[in-house]
C-alpha cells in the first residue's frame, strides 16, 4: 500500500567540476526518533535525480542526508556530508517537494574515498618458513593519543593449511568527531607511558599526572598547574557521550609550547606532538593478533604492539607475519626413504651436538652424553636429568610398525624398565578421523604391552591405518611430530652415561612379528642407531647433606637438603674478628673483609656461582667484584666462579666440582657504604639440562646476615 505521506528529493550535481555520472547517491532520512529510511539514486548525463520516501503517516521534522552509496545508514549519520532539514510543517501538504540539493565538486570526489573496501592478503608461518594452519588472523586499526590506546578491529579469517588468509573489510571517514569517539573503546598503553614519562621529567617544572585507564584530558590542567599562567580551561570527559574530540585541536594549542621537543613521538604520530584527527583518516592504520587452539589450548601467536603499525594502507595489503614458538607449524615430511631410522633430537638439542653421537663413531671420551662436548663456555658440558624427550623417525620404507628403546651402561642391552619409557601425544590439523570438521586434533602414541613387549606405534604405521591417502594432502601434523619417547630417568637410573638404541618390529595381525626384529641402520649409513646421553639426576632432600646446627636446610630455611648443589657461608670476618649471624660488627674505621664459603657438587658438574649482599631497599653489591677482590681456593681445587674460567684454571672437562673458597676484599667500605644490616647470599648453579629445561633448574641458595656500623 503506497504512503500517504511523499517527500521528493531532488538532486543536482551539474555543477560538479567534469561531471561524470559513474557513482550513484545514496540517500537517508532520519526521522526525531532517529529511524532512518534509505534509498539509492542515479543521476543522468546533466548531474540531476530524484530521491522518493513514502509514509504511512505524517513523518514530522526530518534531516535528509547525502552520501557515498557504501555507506550505511548508521555511518551515513554521522559523516560530515550534505544535509538539509525538512520542517515537520512543511507536511502540511502531503506530497512534500524540495529543492534540489547542490553536489558540490568536493563531495562528488571525495565520497568514492570516503567508504571504500580494503583487502588484506597474508600468510603465518613460524619462524623457519612453516605454515601456521587453522589460526585466527585479526585486523585492527589502532588510534592513539597521549597514553591511551584503542585498537578497532576491522575483520578476521582463518588460515588454510599454506597458513594463508583473507580479510575484507569496508572502512570509512569523514566522520564528526564526536560520532567516531563513541564507538571506541580505550585503554592505557604502557609503551606510550614509558615513552612520555622520560620526556616530560626533563622539565623540572612540570607534573607527570598518574596515569587512568579511560581518557581523561583534565589531566593536563594537572600537568601544567606548577606554571600557574598556563591555559586556563581544559575539556574534560565526564562520559564518552558527552566528550567531544574535536576540542584535542585548541588543547593542543595550549600544550605545545610548554612541552618538550619529542622528534621520537612526532615519528609515531603522537599527540600533542603530532595532530591527530583519526576521525578523518581514509587509510586504516592495522596491527594484527592471531590465536590458534594449539595443543588444546588456545595461544597467541602474533600480538603486534604500536611500534609495529602499518600505516595508511592502500585498498590491498600483502603480510608476512611470523608466529612465535607457541604456534603448531606444518612441518616437511624429510622422512628418508629405506628400511631405516635418524634418531635426530635429544631435548630439542641435535644429538651431533651431543659427545659420543657421531656417525662415524669417534673414540670415547669422557664428554661423551654431554651437550656442546668440550665448549669451554657456562653452555659446554651439559648432562642430563629428569624426563627426557627423544626425537627421530623412521624411513618411508621401515618395517616398523612398532618399537621400544633398549638401554645400556656398559654391558648388554636392556628393555626399558615400566614406568621409564614415556608415551606421548601428537596433534593434527584436517577433517577427523572418521568424519569431522577441519579442527586440530589429539592423537595418543601410549606405551602399550604387546607380545609381551612395552612397545609405541610407529607414525608410519598409524597413517598407513588411517586414512593413508590424506596424510600429507589434507591432514597435517603439527605437533610433537618426531617424538619418538619421552625417558623418565629418575628414580629408575643412576646417575652416568648410558647407550639407547631402538628396537623395531613388524606389525603382525594384532601382534608383533618378534621373529623379525630388529636394530635398524642410521638411515644412509650401515651403522645400528644409537644415542649416547649422560645422566646427572639429584635426591631432594639427599641423605647425604650435613645436619650440623651451622648448616641448616629444609623447612623454615632458604636452603634445599641436596648436595647437588650444596652451599654454605662457613666463616666471615671483619678487621680479623669473627661476625656470626646476627651480629653486629663495628667498621667505623674501615678494614678489611674476609668470608670462607662453600660450593660444592660431588658430581663435579657445577655451572657457576654467585656471592652478594643486599642491604637497605632494593640495594646489593657484588662481593666477588669488588675492587681489590681476591678469590682462593684449597690446592687442587679452581674457584671458578663459572665453569669457563675454571676450565683456565685447571678443570679438566666435563668436571668441575667446586670446594672451599676464600674471598679477601681490603677495603670494607667499597662493599659496606653505609650503617644497615646485609644479607650475604650465596647461589649456586650446575650445568645439568633438567626436564629439557634449558636454565639452571639444579641450584641451591645460603643466606646469612648481619649489622653493619661503618
Amino acid at each position: 500500500m503506497a504512503g500517504e505521506y511523499k517527500l521528493t528529493v531532488p538532486l543536482d550535481a551539474s555543477g560538479v567540476e567534469d561531471f561524470k555520472p559513474d557513482q550513484p547517491v545514496k540517500v537517508v532520512v532520519v526521522d526525531g526518533k532517529g529511524k532512518a529510511s534509505a534509498t539509492v539514486a542515479k543521476l543522468d548525463a546533466k548531474g540531476h535525480g530524484t530521491a522518493t520516501f513514502e509514509f504511512k503517516e505524517n513523518p514530522g521534522a526530518l534531516r535528509v542526508l547525502l552520501g557515498p552509496e557504501s555507506a550505511s545508514n548508521d555511518e551515513m549519520q554521522g559523516l560530515q556530508t550534505i544535509g538539509v532539514d525538512v520542517a515537520a510543517r512543511q507536511f502540511a501538504v502531503k506530497d512534500v517537494k524540495l529543492a534540489p540539493i547542490a553536489i558540490s565538486t568536493y563531495y562528488w570526489r571525495w565520497w568514492p574515498i570516503w567508504c571504500r573496501t580494503f583487502t588484506i592478503t597474508g600468510r603465518v608461518q613460524c619462524a623457519d618458513g612453516r605454515p601456521v594452519p587453522g589460526a585466527t588472523v585479526c585486523a585492527s586499526d589502532v588510534s592513539f593519543w597521549w597514553w591511551w590506546l584503542s585498537k578497532h578491529q576491522v575483520g578476521c579469517a582463518t588460515t588454510d593449511a599454506s597458513g594463508s588468509f583473507k580479510i575484507q573489510f569496508r572502512w570509512c571517514c569523514g566522520f564528526f568527531p564526536w560520532w567516531w569517539w563513541r564507538r571506541r573503546f580505550w585503554q592505557y598503553e604502557p609503551l606510550l607511558g614509558n615513552l612520555i614519562g622520560p620526556i616530560i621529567r626533563r622539565d623540572p617544572k612540570l607534573k607527570l599526572p598518574i596515569p587512568t585507564p579511560d581518557p581523561d584530558p583534565g589531566i593536563f590542567k594537572n600537568l601544567l598547574s606548577p606554571l600557574r599562567s598556563a591555559a586556563p580551561s581544559f575539556p574534560e570527559i565526564r562520559t564518552a557521550a558527552t566528550f567531544d574530540p574535536g576540542a584535542l585541536a585548541g588543547l593542543q594549542l595550549q600544550l605545545e609550547p610548554h612541552l618538550p621537543a619529542a622528534p621520537e613521538l612526532q615519528r609515531i604520530r603522537l599527540w600533542p606532538w603530532y595532530p591527530w584527527a583519526p576521525w578523518l583518516d581514509c587509510a586504516p592504520d592495522i596491527v594484527f593478533r592471531v590465536t590458534q587452539p594449539c595443543e588444546g589450548k588456545d595461544v597467541v601467536i602474533v600480538d603486534e604492539n604500536i611500534f609495529q603499525t602499518r600505516w595508511d594502507i592502500g585498498t590491498n595489503l600483502n603480510v608476512n607475519l611470523i608466529a612465535n614458538q607457541e604456534a603448531c607449524c606444518i612441518p616437511p615430511d624429510n622422512r628418508p626413504d629405506g628400511n631405516c631410522i635418524v634418531i635426530s633430537t635429544v631435548c630439542g638439542s641435535l644429538i651431533n651436538a651431543i659427545g659420543g653421537n657421531t656417525i662415524p663413531a669417534l673414540p670415547a671420551a669422557p664428554t661423551d652424553g654431554f651437550l656442546n662436548p668440550g665448549l669451554p663456555t657456562n653452555d659446554g658440558d651439559r648432562p642430563y636429568a629428569g624426563s627426557i624427550t627423544i626425537g627421530g623417525l623412521f624411513g618411508h620404507g621401515a618395517n616398523a610398525g612398532y618399537y621400544e628403546f633398549e638401554w645400556s651402561n656398559g654391558g648388554a642391552f636392556n628393555p626399558m624398565p615400566p614406568g621409564a619409557a614415556g608415551g606421548f601425544s601428537r596433534s593434527y590439523w584436517g577433517p577427523r578421523l572418521g568424519g569431522g570438521p577441519v579442527n586440530f586434533y589429539s592423537v595418543p602414541f601410549p606405551v602399550t604391552s604387546i607380545s609381551g613387549q612395552n612397545v609405541i606405534e610407529s607414525r608410519n604405521h598409524f597413517e598407513a591405518n588411517n586414512d593413508p591417502a590424506s596424510w600429507g594432502v589434507t591432514r597435517f601434523w603439527v605437533s610433537n611430530v618426531d617424538i619418538l619417547m619421552v625417558w623418565n630417568t629418575e628414580t629408575f637410573f643412576a646417575d652416568g652415561k648410558y647407550r639407547l638404541h631402538v628396537k623395531s618390529y613388524p606389525a603382525s595381525g594384532a601382534g608383533l612379528d618378534l621373529a623379525h626384529a630388529a636394530i635398524l641402520n642410521v638411515c644412509d649409513t650401515n651403522e645400528q642407531n644409537r644415542l649416547v646421553i649422560t645422566l646427572d639426576n639429584r635426591l631432594n632432600p639427599d641423605p647425604a647433606h650435613p645436619t650440623a646446627p651451622d648448616h641448616p636446610c629444609g623447612g623454615g630455611t632458604v636452603h634445599l637438603c641436596v648436595t647437588e648443589p650444596d652451599t654454605d657461608i662457613i666463616n666471615v670476618t671483619i678487621n680479623g674478628a669473627k661476625v656470626g649471624p646476627c651480629d653486629f660488627a663495628d667498621a667505623k674505621n674501615g678494614g678489611t673483609l674476609d668470608i670462607d664459603f662453600l660450593v660444592t657438587d660431588p658430581d663435579a658438574h657445577l655451572h657457576s656461582y654467585s656471592l652478594i649482599a643486599t642491604y637497605g631497599e632494593n640495594l646489593a653489591v657484588d662481593l666477588l667484584g669488588a675492587p681489590g677482590a681476591t678469590l682462593t681456593g684449597v690446592p687442587g681445587t679452581q674457584p671458578g666462579p663459572d665453569y669457563a674460567r675454571a676450565l683456565t684454571q685447571g678443570a679438566t672437562p666435563p668436571a668441575w666440582s667446586g670446594g672451599t673458597f676464600h674471598l679477601h676484599i681490603p677495603n670494607i667500605r667499597r662493599v659496606f657504604p653505609k650503617t644497615c644490616c646485609y644479607q650475604l647470599e650465596l647461589r649456586a648453579y650446575k650445568r645439568t639440562i633438567v626436564g629439557c629445561y634449558s636454565g639452571l633448574a639444579h641450584n641451591n641458595l645460603s643466606e646469612y646476615s648481619f649489622m653493619v656500623i661503618v
